[in-house]
Formats: C-alpha cells, structure tokens, sequence
C-alpha cells in the first residue's frame, strides 16, 4: 500500500485490532528493520503490528523489507510531528 495521509491512517488504525506496537524513535539503519523483524516474531500469522520510527529512510526500507519477507503493509503515514508510523500485518 503507498502512503497515505495522517487522517487515512488515524482512520485505518481505529479499524483494526493492533497486536502490538514498537517505538523505533531516533533509531537509524538499520536498527527499525531489525527491531520490526524480531517483534513479528513474536507475534501469530494474521496479527497487526504499528511501528513508530523518526529515521525518513524507513519510507522505503519497511515496505521493501515487508515486500521480500511477505508481510503486509497496510498502511503508512508521515505525521505532522515528523513522525513515520506504519501498520503491518504478519
């Protein structure tokens, strides 16, 4: 799923039931990657997890990294506190 706006995901996110959530907050690569690969981990096939990381970059390194490992982005947002935040499902 491409980006989306802050009031797409706010929206998206009061839909769904979250498993967990992981604060990747002023981490750089490729430190919010390997952070989100071991909470998946942790959780059942079909869970959804929301990832929140400052680091511009995971833009492009969480979809593509969920592209190859066949997780789900269900959505992203870049938030007006310049914040990235990021819905998967596993």
């Amino acid at each position: 799923m491409p980006k989306i706006s802050e009031h797409e995901f706010q929206q998206l996110e009061s839909e769904l039931s979250l498993a967990d959530s992981l604060n990747c907050s002023r981490l750089l690569c490729p430190m919010p990657v390997i952070k989100t690969q071991n909470k998946l981990k942790e959780l059942a096939e079909g869970e959804i997890l929301k990832i929140l990381c400052t680091d511009p970059g995971t833009m492009a390194d969480i979809p593509t990294w969920s592209r190859i490992n066949d997780i789900k982005v269900l959505g992203y947002a870049e938030f007006s506190d310049h914040t990235i935040q990021f819905l998967l499902q596993k």
